[in-house]
């Protein structure tokens, strides 16, 4: 038996609020519901979010497509700048454009939010952005979970991880199956750093001395807000440009982590290779301006940003000005910046397939322009 003066064990006397995770469900609640078509059923709050798959029935063979990841260490800006609307998108560009990539349409996602101490309000504004950027690229956000961790996190500390499901018709995957010598590669780009290579931005500004509140001046805004510019969403003009030119995108890349050359690499089949070419593109200041405070170069973070280029699309010759204008008429910029070639690479420098996969071979070559494409 415990005396008068023996401290209670309780669940909110160990750190977690079970009524703020309520409230954080209640205020998130019509910005999931809005992601909500028919083909969901038993709303917000479920065990287990439902969704009727009875339509693939209609497939001849349906392949489901998964993926899932995070956001990384860009959260850490958006804590130290309490910024929380933004990082959702970052999560689903993360999740959902991987989907794209097969040319797979997405259906549903769910989300994981795990934080220190729950502020309902920022839980709230997290998930606003996951359903609003679900909304953007067609996909239902049909469920996910907010966990409390004190002692684990720090009460202001959190991270963000999702996952996605989607469709293809298998006579309709694309791939490196399909890329053939002579095809145009056209780069898409990007919005800005997007969400890969937030631990070398961040040691840049620690070690320059600069903080997210102080000012950028050759960006126009604090150096927190620059660098939580959102990740571009790719999906619907990806998917758009296949119903339009059926056929004529043989293969598709998302540049994430690994950086221009690796992720090329992985979608080009054994046998091939590309150069890209610097000279048909200007890095966004962003990229200059973090290279000029490291004092590196633009080369030597190739692997790491995707400096400019969020999206490669392997594209059968003939289609390629068609596709370009599809793609930049929609809001998506694209230009060809190299052509795919047989044969063993012709040099020393080219990345060799990456993250398992025995791919072509990429290069980057030229001298980045000056000025803005």
């Amino acid at each position: 038996m415990t005396s008068p003066d023996t401290p209670r064990s309780t669940y909110s006397e160990a750190g977690v609020d079970t009524a703020a995770g309520d409230l954080a469900v209640e205020l998130m609640k019509s910005s999931v519901r809005a992601t909500h078509g028919p083909e969901v059923l038993g709303g917000v709050g479920g065990f287990a979010g439902l969704y009727d798959a009875s339509f693939l029935t209609t497939y001849r063979r349906p392949l489901l497509a998964t993926s899932t990841d995070g956001v990384g260490t860009k959260v850490a800006i958006a804590q130290a700048i309490d910024k929380h609307d933004t990082i959702g998108q970052d999560l689903v560009g993360m999740v959902v454009d991987d989907i794209v990539v097969t040319g797979a349409r997405p259906l549903f996602m769910t989300d994981y939010i795990a934080t220190g101490k729950v502020h309902p309000e920022r839980i709230a504004d997290i998930v606003r952005g996951i359903a609003e950027a679900c909304s953007a690229t067609g996909t239902a956000l049909v469920g996910g979970e907010t966990a409390e961790h004190p002692g684990l996190l720090g009460p202001d500390d959190y991270d963000v991880a999702g996952a996605a499901t989607g469709v293809v018709e298998a006579d309709d995957m694309i791939g490196a199956h399909l890329v053939q010598p002579g095809d145009a590669v056209v780069a898409i780009a990007s919005s800005g750093v997007h969400s890969n290579g937030y631990s070398l931005v961040r040691h840049i500004l620690k070690n320059a001395g600069l903080g997210y509140g102080d000012r950028a001046e050759d960006l126009g805004a604090t150096w927190g807000e620059a660098l939580l510019e959102p990740t571009r969403l790719y999906t619907l003009p990806l998917l758009l440009l296949m119903r339009r030119l059926p056929g004529a995108v043989h293969a598709l890349s998302h540049v994430t982590g690994g950086g221009i050359a690796a992720n090329l690499a992985r979608v080009l089949p054994q046998g091939t290779w590309a150069e890209v070419d610097r000279s048909t593109w200007s890095p966004a200041p962003v990229f200059r301006v973090l290279s000029d405070v490291a004092g590196t170069t633009l080369e030597s973070s190739e692997g790491t940003w995707n400096l400019g280029i969020g999206f490669f699309a392997v594209v059968a010759a003939d289609q390629a000005e068609a596709a370009m204008q599809s793609l930049t008429a929609d809001g998506f910029p694209a230009w060809q910046v190299g052509t795919v070639e047989q044969g063993e690479p012709p040099a020393a420098g080219f990345t060799q397939g990456a993250k398992g996969v025995d791919g072509g071979a990429v290069r980057l070559v030229g001298t980045y322009q000056d000025g803005a494409k």
